[in-house]
């Protein structure tokens, strides 16, 4: 069974100045970072397929970007994959005072909030000054953002008391874009009130406790999934899909919704 070890000195020779790889001795932590981002999607994709030795290979995959990262690190004498492990072995132990320090919560949103304080003092100890907020990354997928400020937000109780306030703010949010549609209200406009619906829709699924990112690419494979099924469908009756008429479309989208086309 090969070790972390022998993945690290792999890495150190592709690395090598002298006999490296050519490819991986001009990489940098920008031109790797795409890379790592690519490996947690196809991480996520294994898991929506259920297909675990898929998932076996792609948590290969993205170990070898941390082991990649922490190699460039090492080189500018930043830290060393060592002080990667430590550093989240250590937060782990933090995060988790009722498991290892022996204090108490009684259920996983407790624990999720206790998780987002500690995480939020964590963040702000390290920058002065800083506001609750500052620190939930710019860059990741709006919707993945957008869960994760209304979670920090929620952790020091701005949130609903119950899931009704949701859904009464899903429906404060369509009549504001209907009451926009009929004022025939400019693409700015309209922006905006997509948004606010669509961001109290992940309030809705974060009440829920489901991932808003995991449930619409769910969705998108589903749908993925039943188009095809229209389409193989139509070349099955010698038609393409221009020209099947939307009723056509319609008859075989109801028909692979009672096959469950799609639900895994």
């Amino acid at each position: 069974m090969q070790t972390i070890e022998k993945l690290l000195s792999i890495m150190a020779k592709l690395r090598d100045p002298d006999k490296g790889c050519p490819w991986d001795r001009i990489q940098d932590f920008k031109s790797i970072a795409p890379h790592t981002i690519e490996e947690a999607y196809e991480v996520a994709d294994a898991i929506d397929q259920n297909n675990m030795d898929l998932l076996k290979d792609e948590l290969g995959d993205l170990l070898f970007q941390v082991v990649y990262h922490s190699r460039l690190a090492s080189e500018l004498d930043h830290f060393r994959f060592e002080d990667v492990v430590e550093s989240i072995t250590d937060k782990i132990l933090r995060r988790h005072p009722h498991v290892f320090a022996g204090e108490e919560v009684d259920s996983a949103r407790t624990q999720s909030r206790l998780w987002e304080h500690i995480k939020s003092g964590e963040k702000s100890g390290c920058s002065p000054g800083a506001l609750l907020l500052d620190n939930v990354p710019a860059n990741l997928p709006a919707m993945l953002r957008a869960q994760k400020l209304q979670t920090r937000a929620a952790s020091v109780g701005f949130d609903w008391n119950n899931i009704t306030g949701v859904f009464d703010k899903i429906r404060e949010e369509l009549t504001e874009l209907d009451a926009e549609l009929v004022s025939d209200s400019n693409q700015a406009v309209l922006t905006e009130e997509v948004g606010d619906l669509l961001f109290s829709c992940i309030n809705l699924s974060r009440h829920l406790g489901i991932s808003a990112e995991g449930a619409l690419r769910f969705a998108n494979r589903k749908f993925l999934d039943r188009f095809h099924y229209i389409e193989k469908s139509l070349r099955k009756d010698g038609k393409d899909l221009e020209e099947a008429s939307q009723e056509e479309m319609e008859i075989l989208w109801q028909k692979a919704k009672q096959e469950r086309i799609g639900i895994i």
